[in-house]
């Protein structure tokens, strides 16, 4: 029987773990890549293996050492943590493999709102951020009806940039006369733009017609408080009108009958003064027509008086009264037309007819003339 021989050691030599970069590639980190002795038996396979770890155009056929270039051609010159560049048929291209480092993500930047500048330190409440940037719930009465309860709109915030959008929206909700054309508050104040607009807020919707003063906040469907606010309003408008009338004096004609305060000849209070008032005060004698100061030229001339044949036209309210006549005497007065044309229908019948009788006798004097000429009898 033969001897048995000395039986084999297992090989404990480590596995090759290198970095393979890739060819003119400057973003290419590399790929760290482990070489079993099993599976990368030749230089061939070694290949193989990193082409289906590195994506290198039409695979890798060669390798480089990255600082020189040189190429590596068997499995022993390969070392173990070792770093190599990967490449196809070109040639190698020179580049700083060593020192390519991953990119880190941009770091995403939060965006900051941009606030108002505030140049004073008061503290009020701005409209910045909740003007065109919420939408408005109004409650929106018809004018002139005050039996219809409110319509409640949404006006959404995208409409408010337009005050025509806003108008369009209410119409189609509230039916006034010719459409919504004007959009006021309860008390009367004409809105133009949508700024003025308050949520939850009261507005009466108008046409071309102007609006009409009711009492919209008594509306069962507006909240108590809303009524509240604008009955004090209304008592404080009413308060203020009666002591502008007590301010005021009645104008005082006790000693002027009724008759000539209603004569438009009658100077009222407020009118200008006419200029006649200081020349008579400041004549001689009252005169207007009197210079205040004699004239030396006129002095010892004597006075023309005026002529009793001279018309003097006099104003209406220094005229004396005239007597008119009522209906009834002007009637009594007036001629008797009827009987006037009747007489003179009978004496136009009484021509015609005496005219129709001489022409009668012509006739007969020129036929009893021819029958004595030609010796005839009747």
């Amino acid at each position: 029987m033969g001897t048995r021989g000395v039986p084999a050691l297992v090989d404990t030599t480590p596995a090759k773990t290198i970095l393979v970069y890739r060819n003119g590639d400057p973003f290419y980190v590399g790929r760290r890549v482990v070489l079993p002795r099993r599976r990368a038996a030749t230089f061939e396979a070694l290949l193989e293996q990193l082409t289906e770890q590195v994506p290198v155009p039409f695979g890798v056929r060669r390798l480089f050492t990255p600082t020189r270039g040189r190429p590596v051609l068997e499995l022993a010159a390969l070392q173990a943590g070792g770093k190599y560049v990967a490449a196809g048929r070109e040639r190698f291209q020179k580049l700083d493999y060593i020192h390519i480092v991953p990119r880190k993500p941009a770091k995403m930047r939060k965006l900051k709102e941009i606030k108002p500048v505030v140049h004073c330190d008061i503290k009020v409440p701005s409209r910045w951020q909740t003007y065109h940037r919420t939408s408005r719930h109004i409650h929106v009465f018809t004018n002139g009806r005050l039996f219809i309860p409110p319509t409640k709109i949404i006006i959404p915030k995208f409409s408010l940039t337009e005050w025509n959008s806003v108008l369009a929206m209410i119409g189609e909700k509230v039916f006034p006369l010719g459409g919504v054309r004007k959009l006021f508050t309860m008390n009367g104040h004409l809105l133009d733009n949508s700024k003025d607009l308050q949520d939850q807020h009261f507005y009466v919707a108008a046409g071309l017609e102007s609006f009409k003063y009711f009492p919209y906040w008594k509306s069962p469907n507006v909240p108590s408080e809303v009524q509240q606010k604008y009955a004090d309003i209304e008592k404080h408008s009413r308060r203020k009108k009666k002591e502008d009338s007590k301010g005021k004096e009645p104008p005082k004609h006790d000693n002027i009958p009724p008759r000539a305060q209603d004569s438009v000849f009658y100077a009222k209070e407020g009118q200008k003064k006419t200029l006649v008032e200081p020349l008579i005060q400041g004549g001689a004698e009252g005169d207007v027509y009197k210079a205040q100061t004699p004239n030396m030229e006129t002095q010892g001339v004597p006075e023309v008086t005026e002529d009793q044949y001279v018309q003097v036209e006099v104003p209406l309210d220094q005229r004396p009264a005239e007597i008119v006549k009522e209906v009834e005497e002007i009637h009594d007065d007036a001629p008797d037309f009827e009987s006037n044309k009747e007489k003179e229908d009978e004496r136009l019948y009484e021509d015609n007819e005496g005219k129709r009788l001489s022409r009668t006798s012509a006739r007969i004097k020129k036929w009893l003339h021819f029958l004595k000429k030609n010796n005839m009898t009747w």
